[in-house]
């Protein structure tokens, strides 16, 4: 009886995919999660328990089969990354927060990721979010990093919780018709592990849903990718909206809120 490896099989089926979509001269092949379980039928291999450890180990461990290496063009070499846009949930609770944006900043503040990152800054939206006193400290970081080349993030935050733990905060912005794409959250993983190692990671995007409404999720990296661990909405108003009534309200919801 034949029996196919786990090291083989993860190959095999990221192989299978790989040729369904592969042109001559393509720099870029697109595929879907449910295709490794096509392929895994049209294969007659096991299906993985996990199917996110097979992206994982072929990323992290064990790297492409040499049939889809050869195929890169000149200079260059296949990698796995994420895709896909984050789009706020419209079924989300809000929770209103006293605006502490200084007036002549709300006077001339657009709608694009420059007046949503002062938003964020001056209303300490992240040090709600995630319970660590947070500070920022560069904007617009500039950098290249091994295997990835030069990337952007567009805030970089540090903190420290109440047990002296230091965290490092990258952040991405979408202002208007602009989507957060799971890409530029990779690569702020990424970013982070190579300068800051020493410091907690926790990625944060941030999008307007409105003038004074703002989503922000907060990321992490498991075996099956990157995935949102919190999404928070945020209204921005005036200290009067804030009534009592809303404040036992905020009180009765779950701590994990």
């Amino acid at each position: 009886m034949y029996t196919v490896n786990k090291k083989n099989r993860y190959k095999q089926l990221v192989e299978h995919v790989f040729f369904e979509h592969f042109v001559d001269g393509a720099n870029v092949i697109e595929f879907k999660r449910e295709e490794l379980e096509n392929a895994a039928e049209k294969c007659k291999i096991p299906l993985p328990k996990n199917l996110g450890d097979v992206i994982y180990s072929l990323r992290y461990r064990e790297g492409l089969p040499e049939s889809i290496r050869v195929k890169a063009p000149e200079g260059k070499s296949w990698i796995i990354r994420p895709a896909g846009k984050i789009v706020p949930n419209s079924n989300m609770s809000e929770t209103k927060v006293p605006n502490a944006t200084p007036g002549i900043v709300e006077l001339y503040s657009l709608s694009d990721e420059q007046a949503l990152l002062a938003k964020v800054r001056y209303n300490r939206l992240l040090d709600v979010l995630t319970g660590v006193t947070c500070y920022s400290l560069q904007n617009h970081l500039r950098t290249s990093i091994e295997c990835m080349g030069q990337i952007e993030t567009d805030e970089i935050y540090v903190g420290i919780d109440r047990r002296g733990a230091h965290f490092v905060f990258p952040v991405q912005a979408k202002g208007g018709n602009d989507r957060l794409n799971i890409v530029q959250i990779e690569q702020d993983i990424a970013m982070c592990k190579e300068k800051f190692p020493e410091l907690i990671c926790l990625p944060i995007g941030a999008q307007f849903m409105d003038k004074d409404l703002i989503s922000l999720f907060l990321f992490e990296e498991n075996m099956d990718g990157i995935s949102i661990s919190l999404e928070k909405h945020y209204r921005l108003v005036k200290p009067d909206d804030i009534t009592p009534e809303l404040l036992k309200e905020y009180c009765a919801r779950l701590p994990q809120e």
